[in-house]
């Protein structure tokens, strides 16, 4: 199969040096430079160092040409450029994202975007507990191609699935894309609470099962499967990313907890954390469905400063008891 991955972040490098064993990969690059570089050194200096670019991998600067050769096209921007790489694709193309999030402005999932741009035309999302450096390096991974296109889906199993990386598939794209967006912001409350130095391990399995609970309530009010919530991309996808160490969600979480000032946590980090950008966003389209979200709520609080992380965390813990399987 001819895949085109657009975009070479870390986790678009990584799923194309995944796949290149099997298939015939090209990896866009926006900046020429970046691509030449790559070329010469075989490796992607800027964002996943440590793993070689395989011999059988071509990297390109030239979008149009990367895509017309292509069977499958696989999106790999942050969120932000979702909607730009969309309108780049020639009329009727499929395509698949991996990017994880809500659109800042428009709080549009992947799904809608395009629904948005490109109506009828088949699109899906590859998500999952997957940290990419791990994938480049063949460590054994899980993740679920979901569309509502079965052909779709099953062209990216075909293109994904081999002996490291598992690829389920799954119909439920929007359960999959709640998922992945709601876990980012869980773990920067974990990140948080794990930071925290009057907090400990019960604290964070306490925000780990009520997040999973918010993320399961915004989703079926989106029109998700409750089931998704337990499979991959809600359990597995939060689990990871709340206690992960190469987690940047649980990164940012941490450092505010140390009393850092969000602007330099993300200068610092040098990488996307989409927990940041759609934390709002995740907490406008809950409150817009009725639908209480007080973790989440927390933590925008904290990241746009009306509360210290103690704070935060002390408001949690004092809200009214009630059943386990009512709100928060």
């Amino acid at each position: 199969m001819k895949i085109a991955v657009l975009g070479a972040g870390a986790w678009g490098t990584a799923l194309a040096i995944a796949a290149a064993a099997r298939h015939e990969v090209t990896l866009w690059v926006r900046d020429a430079a970046q691509a030449a570089a790559m070329v010469q050194t075989r490796h992607n200096l800027r964002y996943l160092a440590e793993a070689e670019l395989p011999a059988s991998l071509h990297v390109s600067a030239d979008h149009d040409a990367a895509v017309a050769a292509a069977e499958l096209l696989v999106i790999a921007t942050p969120m932000a450029a979702l909607r730009e790489r969309l309108r780049a694709l020639p009329r009727g193309r499929a395509a698949l994202w991996l990017c994880k999030g809500f659109e800042s402005g428009s709080g549009a999932l992947g799904h809608e975007i395009a629904r948005e741009l490109r109506p009828g035309v088949p699109c899906g999302v590859l998500s999952g507990p997957s940290f990419a450096i791990e994938v480049a390096r063949g460590q054994p991974t899980a993740l679920v191609a979901a569309s509502e296109s079965a052909p779709l889906a099953a062209a990216a199993v075909e293109a994904f699935h081999g002996d490291a990386l598992r690829v389920y598939s799954s119909s439920d794209i929007v359960g999959v894309e709640v998922g992945g967006a709601v876990k980012n912001v869980l773990a920067i409350a974990t990140g948080i609470a794990d930071g925290l130095p009057t907090t400990g391990l019960n604290a964070r399995a306490a925000l780990i099962t009520r997040g999973l609970a918010e993320m399961t309530r915004l989703g079926v009010a989106l029109g998700a499967q409750a089931t998704t919530f337990m499979g991959l991309s809600g359990m597995g996808d939060l689990v990871l990313t709340a206690t992960g160490e190469l987690s940047r969600n649980r990164h940012v979480g941490l450092m505010l907890a140390e009393g850092r000032a969000l602007a330099q946590i993300l200068t610092e980090l040098g990488h996307v954390a989409e927990g940041v950008l759609s934390a709002a966003t995740v907490l406008q389209r809950a409150r817009a469905l009725g639908v209480e979200m007080p973790i989440t709520e927390a933590v925008v609080d904290v990241i746009e400063g009306r509360l210290a992380p103690e704070q935060a965390m002390q408001r949690l813990m004092l809200r009214q008891a009630r059943a386990e399987g009512a709100p928060a």
